[in-house]
């Protein structure tokens, strides 16, 4: 059987896709893929999405999404996407999964993007206990401590800047003996005084206290290997995010990095009837809310385009 609309990805902007799109008798199939609700579920307070005023976990936001979105008539299928592309002679999409291949007239993608992470042992078990790759998200939980930022990009210095809000002191951690971000942003940061650069380092290992909460690294010097303790509340990652978009081919154009390039400021791709939504197609801002919106936006679209078919 043919599907209307195939949604791909379970995070706010997949669950809010298919809000929107239920509510409009689309009945969207959505993929959730082997992470069910993203990146979120490894998350554990969220304070800054609206109508949350006590804050909300992770996991509880992406189970309500969830519901909501079957609650209006969603399916979920627990398969993992493996290949998108369409065919020449009806137009249709075929999305081949790890249980059968799929036809749909319209799809939205909304995949994410997984942060990237040293690959340290004991690293997934610190996310959200003292690892985090979103200072806006989790910054003002940590008052008055210290904490500290690795990378030495744009994005590792607006999160240095950010949580000076907030701790006690920021170390910047960068393998270099210098900065690979703008001049404007590298004056800002080496002109705070809250700020302190670690230069030519890197983590070598994390230490954790008795409730298996970050309390401090080890830093290792990349020119002697020379290794010393700095102790630390939190880590966070600012060495770039990895788009989940490689299973779509040349169905879509992207960036450097590998977003998808969005063409007409909204949620449309170069292919027509495929649509992308929140982190994977947003290298800029990266957030729940922002993601949820984007998921809204492509199912508006998709709705569209499949009354064109009409």
């Amino acid at each position: 059987m043919n599907e209307k609309l195939i949604i791909i990805g379970t995070g706010p902007a997949g669950y809010t896709a298919a809000i929107y799109a239920a509510r409009a008798d689309l009945a969207p199939l959505v993929f959730t893929g082997n992470q069910i609700g993203g990146q979120l579920t490894t998350t554990t307070e969220i304070e800054n999405f609206p109508g949350f005023p006590e804050g909300i976990m992770g996991p509880e936001l992406m189970f309500n999404m969830s519901q909501q979105a079957e609650k209006f008539g969603a399916r979920y299928a627990y398969e993992d996407v493996l290949s998108v592309y369409r065919e020449e002679c009806s137009g249709l999409f075929v999305v081949t999964t790890s249980g059968g291949a799929y036809k749909a007239q319209a799809v939205i993608v909304a995949t994410g993007a997984k942060a990237r992470y040293l690959g340290l042992p004991g690293e997934k078990e610190l996310i959200g206990h003292g690892l985090t790759a979103c200072a806006t998200c989790d910054g003002a939980f940590y008052r008055d401590v210290p904490v500290c930022v690795v990378g030495g990009g744009d994005s590792a210095c607006e999160e240095a800047s950010f949580l000076t809000r907030f701790a006690s002191k920021v170390y910047l951690i960068h393998r270099r003996d210098m900065l690979r971000a703008s001049k404007a942003m590298q004056q800002r940061v080496l002109n705070d005084p809250k700020i302190e650069p670690v230069w030519n380092s890197t983590i070598a290992a994390y230490q954790t206290d008795e409730s298996g909460e970050l309390c401090s690294v080890t830093l290792q010097d990349t020119l002697t290997d020379e290794q010393r303790p700095l102790d630390v509340k939190c880590v966070f990652m600012a060495i770039g995010h990895s788009p989940n978009s490689a299973f779509l081919g040349d169905l879509v154009d992207v960036d450097g990095a590998g977003f998808i390039v969005r063409t007409n400021g909204g949620t449309a791709t170069k292919t027509p009837g495929l649509f992308a939504a929140g982190d994977v197609a947003d290298p800029v801002y990266r957030q729940a809310i922002s993601a949820a919106g984007m998921g809204c936006w492509a199912a508006m679209e998709a709705e569209r385009y499949l009354l064109s078919l009409e």
